[in-house]
């Protein structure tokens, strides 16, 4: 068991419309003290070609809850300006269907939480990675 005082996060996407990183989505990482608490912002970073925020800040002492929001509404607009997207586009406005996605989970010091999102166009889901 870790000594530390805090938790850490972190993150990648899989685009699973086409089975691959999702590269260039901004990530932003807010926590906070207990569930009452105020949310901080800590900053963000944005994904690699293999997906991953390697920078993502470090959480501050006593973080009990943390939120990351994906912006993925650029990322599909830009596939599909590209014609790189497989899936289609959304049959009813053309507009991204989900153009954030956010995931608010506890943490306790001490621990690693890997938090991947699988993303397509019309939907998605996260898990504790390791």
């Amino acid at each position: 068991m870790s000594t530390s005082t805090t938790a850490s996060v972190s993150t990648h996407i899989l685009d699973t419309s086409i089975g691959r990183p999702a590269e260039g989505v901004a990530v932003h990482l807010c926590a906070r003290a207990g569930s009452d608490a105020d949310w901080q912002a800590l900053g963000g970073s944005a994904t690699d070609a293999d997906g991953r925020c390697k920078d993502l800040p470090a959480l501050p002492e006593g973080a009990t809850h943390v939120r990351l929001d994906f912006a993925v509404e650029p990322y599909f607009v830009k596939k599909q300006a590209d014609a790189q997207q497989d899936a289609p586009a959304n049959r009813d406005s053309g507009a991204v269907f989900f153009p954030e996605v956010v995931i608010t989970f506890a943490v306790k010091a001490g621990e690693h939480y890997h938090v991947p999102l699988l993303l397509n166009p019309f939907g998605y889901s996260v898990y504790r990675g390791s």
